[in-house]
């Protein structure tokens, strides 16, 4: 159940876990928890839980804010979809979107990422028919990349003596794809540079574009939709609904409206938490979800903070691309409306990813560097039994924070009129891409509203309202302090500055985390 921490109900004093945040690294946790019978308490600031899972209504419309689509799941024995079935007992159900999972449209160029392994290089071979060996040995890297990351995740929960003795081996190979950018090793198999274009035309997902991101975040990527993509039956909001009743059954309880302002520290061992209102919970664990940067910057005591030289790692690490996310509600089903469940990745056509960044970076007025386009409502085969003759769009680009920066310090929904000005402008933008790619919908406009980095820094309370935490640069790998313990006792991290970007990498970091308390080991109890 989850309950307003406004109102009033029996709460424990203490708990076996304490989860600060409700995104997927700690819901998942949670439900990890709670099947080994701990009483688990998830704490989450804002109205609802989900973090990046939860959705938003309005104007008699519903919209998803994070999961636009999820590799695996249609893949049984996979570990993403037996993840998920542990964690909400087989309740999470899926949709497939079909053959065509994304459309990499460059200019007047569509170029389909076709579900299959042997279909995706059979496709791309169709486009470039010249390149066969490229295409190949790309795939057979992505594959070898994604291999060479297991024991460099599985070392990341291994106690700090053991981590000294073989961590070392156990990293090495992994850094052979970690160490180079994207661009690096694409730009070794072909000098093609349209096929490299397309080949990385879903660096959107993780932020970087190709000359500056880790090739195994590119890989991992890749590699997660080889089999196609999917959508939650029902919404985004049904992860929660359907892991929230694990908790509860175990005594624990996920609880809104309920800001953490301190861990608890005596003595080097977290004890518990002491709330915004000033109330106490103790516990003998706690976990952060809120990502490295907040935690160690707003969560924990100063003394602690310059014991352990907290600030100095960070100082190693970049959160990760802002964005702006236009929401838009239509009239008409999705099926009158002729809406794919396919995403669009649109790009400009002169300048390679890098060069479209850094040119829009410079000059907002020049082409977006990218605009991604998602359609949940054409998605989920739910969507038409509960808004009838309605239909919803997301679109997304990216934006540097500073855009908005002016405007930290006022208020959400009341930002002023030069802010929503400027919103305007950029809605307005992406409107026309999304006309250009269909223009049926002009005219079906029935609500729409653009949320901007100071949104998401409202709500996910990220410093620079980043969307996949950590920048996943080649550096970013580098740093073993990226790991579930922490140098404090009994504290832990959760989340995708443990792994990887996205909901999936948040998910799988939940494995590592409470493997890392010693609890269980996920991975061996649902695949043995």
């Amino acid at each position: 159940m989850i309950q307003s921490y406004k109102k009033r109900y029996q709460l424990l004093k203490s708990y076996d876990t304490i989860i600060i945040g409700s995104g997927m690294g700690g819901l998942a946790c949670a439900a990890i928890l709670a099947k080994e019978g701990q009483k688990v308490l998830v704490l989450e600031r804002h109205s609802t839980a989900g973090g990046f899972t939860h959705v938003f209504k309005r104007k008699g419309y519903e919209w998803d804010v994070g999961i636009h689509y999820i590799g695996e799941v249609q893949r049984p024995k996979s570990v993403m979809k037996l993840l998920f079935d542990y964690i909400s007992n087989g309740k999470l159900e899926w949709a497939d979107m079909g053959d065509v999972y994304d459309k990499i449209i460059i200019g007047d160029k569509t170029y389909d990422l076709v579900k299959g392994v042997e279909n995706f290089k059979n496709k791309m071979l169709e486009y470039f028919p010249n390149e066969e060996k490229a295409i190949n040995d790309y795939v057979n890297l992505v594959f070898e990349a994604n291999k060479k990351s297991r024991n460099f995740f599985i070392e990341k929960t291994l106690p700090s003596i053991i981590s000294k003795l073989i961590g070392g081996f156990m990293r090495r190979p992994f850094y052979k794809y970690s160490d180079k950018t994207t661009y690096e090793v694409l730009s070794n198999l072909t000098s093609n540079q349209e096929l490299i274009k397309v080949l990385t035309g879903q660096y959107g997902d993780y932020g970087l574009p190709p000359k500056q991101s880790s090739f195994y975040m590119h890989a991992s990527v890749v590699r997660h939709y080889f089999s196609g993509g999917s959508y939650p039956i029902g919404g985004s909001s049904q992860i929660v609904k359907k892991i929230a009743p694990l908790i509860d059954k175990a005594g624990g309880t996920i609880l809104i409206n309920a800001e953490v302002e301190e861990v608890i520290v005596d003595n080097n061992t977290a004890k518990g938490v002491r709330m915004k209102d000033g109330k106490e919970f103790l516990a003998k664990n706690i976990i952060s979800g809120t990502g490295i940067i907040t935690t160690y910057k707003k969560l924990l005591p100063k003394s602690t903070r310059k014991e352990h030289k907290l600030e100095e790692q960070l100082k190693q690490i970049n959160p990760s691309v802002a964005h702006v996310s236009l929401y838009i509600g239509l009239e008409g089903s999705p099926e009158e409306l002729m809406l794919p469940k396919s995403n669009l990745w649109i790009y400009p056509e002169n300048g390679d990813h890098d060069k479209c960044v850094e040119r829009y970076i410079k000059d907002m007025s020049e082409p977006f560097p990218v605009v991604y386009i998602s359609f949940p409502s054409a998605k989920d085969p739910d969507w038409s039994n509960r808004y009838p003759g309605r239909s919803s769009i997301d679109i997304i680009t990216l934006v540097p924070y500073e855009t908005f920066s002016a405007w930290s310090e006022t208020r959400w929904m009341k930002r002023g009129d030069d802010y929503d000005a400027l919103k305007e402008n950029i809605a307005q933008r992406l409107f026309k891409e999304l006309y250009k790619q269909l223009p049926q919908l002009e005219g079906k406009v029935k609500h729409y509203e653009l949320s901007s980095p100071l949104t998401t820094q409202h709500f996910v309370n990220y410093e620079k309202g980043e969307i996949y935490g950590l920048d996943h640069t080649p550096k970013r790998f580098r740093q073993k302090f990226l790991k579930p313990k922490t140098p404090i006792n009994n504290f832990y991290l959760t989340g995708q500055d443990v792994v990887t970007a996205g909901i999936g990498g948040a998910l799988l970091s939940s494995v590592l985390t409470t493997k890392a308390m010693n609890v269980v080991n996920v991975l061996k109890k649902i695949t043995d």
